[in-house]
């Protein structure tokens, strides 16, 4: 991981029920934790299904994270590099110099 997620605000845009509502309710839901992402069991990442800062409860689901396959890691990461593709960062080439022995 490239650490792109250290200026996020991701965090501060969760709602404020998210821990005393949704995740229980995500639980009750899928209490097996099956990734909706691979299928297999034993997702411990709640993840947005869909991108963006909607929390419904339709779109929150399990997805593996820390354990393997990282299902939810390579997500995020095509997600960024979507993202960054739409709408890259300006550059900062230098003009081109002239070789030294040109001058």
């Amino acid at each position: 991981m490239s650490g792109g997620w250290k200026n996020s605000t991701r965090r501060s845009r969760l709602p404020s029920n998210w821990a005393s509502e949704l995740r229980p309710a995500a639980h009750a839901r899928n209490p097996e934790h099956i990734c909706h992402l691979c299928g297999l069991p034993g997702g411990d990442f709640l993840d947005h299904k869909n991108p963006g800062d909607d929390h419904s409860p339709a779109n929150l689901d399990w997805a593996h994270d820390r354990v393997p396959p990282h299902c939810h890691r390579f997500k995020s990461s095509r997600e960024g590099n979507a993202a960054q593709r739409a709408n890259p960062r300006p550059g900062r080439k230098r003009p081109p110099e002239q070789h030294p022995g040109l001058l």
